[in-house]
């Protein structure tokens, strides 16, 4: 009986530090993850969030090729899909369908998590609100909109473009694996304010490329500041809806309604696909131009601080024969373009070891980008 009141009252301290330490956010992930079996975060669990609706409103199938799917992928492609654990895998040539294929119980309507692939749809949304009016200045700065930021020693420096192009200077570990650490805390946490306007800066911001999802969260306040609605409902009006997108899509949120801007929306791999041809198309759909040219190239041009491998929410590779840029999420969640073939690779799926040896792109993006392109000339 001792041993069980030592038990329990141990128990009782852990939890109520967890709490006063504010690290209560573990509770919710154990919750979500452990509790389910699961080791992470995962493409799945959508539902499991609360979420604002981007919605839709007149939906536009893909066109087909008159080759789709008639072209069976070689051994190599395959096992390099299968081996990671790959839910969909859907290639676009000339604005039309070649081949789309799912694995794992996977099919056209299923909704996966985006995870940062949400960064540079964010960025989309600073376009749209910048071209709008709504937005003065891309170098406008953060305490413009948030003026706490002006008594943060080096937080009056930091500006929309710094975030952007991930030079904020925040003191922030990208860590995906330590739930100690902030990426843990705003993926599961209560507060994306808590998790975000907490954090200090390390240096002046401007100096120095570094991958930061806090960099995009805090840029997602500033734009839904000024655009005064919820992110997804402008994500609606300005790109689901014009660009005919087959489904409602969600994008989850914290306890007061903000997005997580830094990741999690939930949608089907083929509107993941209309997002990467709307940039071949130079922002139009349907001859309509819905984001700013001028802003795209922005995007996609590669920064030097970057050392030449990331724009604004764009990861770029323009040092492989076949140039190509794309929005990247964890685990090998991807929307990969390039031009020069008038081609949009989308591939969704669950690579837990995800290989990234050339200075934060990951390998299977050049593999894929290779193969496909010499297997769909």
């Amino acid at each position: 009986m001792i041993i069980f009141i030592y038990f329990v009252t141990v128990i009782v301290a852990i939890i109520a530090a967890m709490y006063l330490l504010g690290y209560a956010y573990l509770f919710n992930g154990i919750s979500k993850t452990y509790l389910r079996g699961k080791s992470s975060a995962n493409i799945d669990d959508g539902k499991l969030f609360s979420s604002n609706l981007i919605a839709t409103k007149t939906p536009k199938l893909w066109e087909e090729a008159p080759e789709y799917n008639k072209t069976e992928l070689p051994k190599n492609i395959v096992d390099d899909l299968i081996q990671s654990n790959t839910a969909s895998f859907i290639v676009v040539k000339n604005g039309k369908l070649v081949h789309e294929q799912y694995w794992n119980g996977y099919n056209q309507l299923s909704k996966t998590n985006s995870f940062s692939m949400a960064k540079a749809v964010t960025v989309m949304l600073l376009g749209k609100a910048l071209e709008e009016g709504k937005i003065k200045s891309i170098d406008d700065k953060f305490s413009n909109y948030f003026e706490e930021f002006k008594n943060k020693e080096f937080g009056d420096q930091l500006t929309l473009r710094n975030l952007a192009q991930m030079e904020a200077g925040l003191n922030w570990d990208e860590d995906y694996k330590n739930p100690f650490l902030p990426n843990a805390k705003a993926y599961y946490g209560k507060s994306l304010i808590d998790a975000t306007f907490s954090r200090k800066f390390k240096e002046n911001p401007g100096e120095r490329f570094e991958y930061q999802s806090g960099s995009t969260q805090l840029l997602g306040f500033a734009v839904r500041k000024a655009i005064n609605q919820s992110l997804a409902s402008y994500l609606s009006e300005k790109f689901w809806i014009p660009l005919g997108m087959e489904q409602h899509a969600d994008w989850s949120t914290d306890e007061s309604g903000m997005e997580k801007t830094y990741c999690c929306i939930h949608s089907n791999s083929r509107d993941f696909a209309k997002l990467g041809q709307l940039f071949l198309d130079n922002g139009k759909a349907d001859d309509q131009q819905i984001l700013n040219l001028d802003f795209i190239n922005q995007m996609k041009s590669p920064t030097q601080k970057s050392e030449e491998i990331y724009g604004m929410g764009f990861w770029i590779n323009n040092d492989n024969p076949i140039k190509h840029y794309y929005f990247l999420g964890l685990q090998g969640q991807y929307i990969i373009m390039i031009p020069e073939h008038n081609m949009v690779i989308v591939r969704t799926g669950s690579y837990n070891n995800l290989p990234k040896t050339d200075r934060g792109r990951p390998d299977q993006v050049k593999f894929l980008v290779n193969e496909t392109v010499q297997l769909f000339q």
